[in-house]
């Protein structure tokens, strides 16, 4: 069934697209939406878990100055910065997020402030894998994770990828079929 649901409509002499196409693509845009409920769930356990503790501070502190009133402005700019980040980061962050698949290998751009572009040459490839957190999951939504050899960037992620998309990249990196053993 799902199965049904990812497929194209193709005529008999059409093929899907190569994966590898070497143009730059940008994440799915579902991951905006898929990172603000992580990080609205963050947010919210944060500022429940700490209003205890804020209560206490107001409850013994003096009564004789203003500072009494110091936690719960300090934890009401904490919550309400808490909350910019989850509502407004991920969109900056996805219109600086993109990809792009060639023969080569593949090269992640991304960074707000400050960029980083990565570039993993299939030859470096060790294995791969496709994640799925439960919110990703319940979006169609997918982490490809390449494991390269040496130790900088040993473990490289590309999350917001729509599974199926993550699932071709993943064995488009893999390597040609041959031995696996020495």
């Amino acid at each position: 069934m799902l199965a049904d649901s990812l497929r194209t409509d193709l005529g008999p002499s059409e093929a899907p697209a190569s994966i590898a196409d070497g143009r730059t693509h940008p994440l799915d845009p579902r991951i905006v939406l898929v990172q603000r409920i992580a990080r609205g769930i963050f947010a919210a356990v944060v500022a429940f878990g700490s209003l205890p503790f804020v209560a206490a501070s107001v409850l013994l502190a003096d009564r004789g100055g203003l500072l009494v009133w110091a936690p719960v402005v300090a934890w009401a700019v904490t919550v309400g910065l808490l909350v910019w980040w989850a509502w407004t980061w991920p969109a900056l962050a996805y219109r600086h997020a993109s990809y792009l698949v060639d023969e080569a290998g593949i090269e992640m751009r991304r960074g707000v402030v400050w960029r980083r572009v990565i570039h993993v040459p299939r030859s470096r490839v060790q294995h791969t894998d496709v994640s799925q957190g439960p919110i990703e999951r319940s979006h169609e939504l997918g982490t490809l994770v390449i494991y390269t050899a040496g130790t900088d960037f040993a473990r490289v992620h590309l999350a917001g990828l729509a599974h199926a998309t993550a699932l071709r990249i993943r064995d488009h990196l893999l390597p040609d079929s041959g031995p696996d053993a020495v």
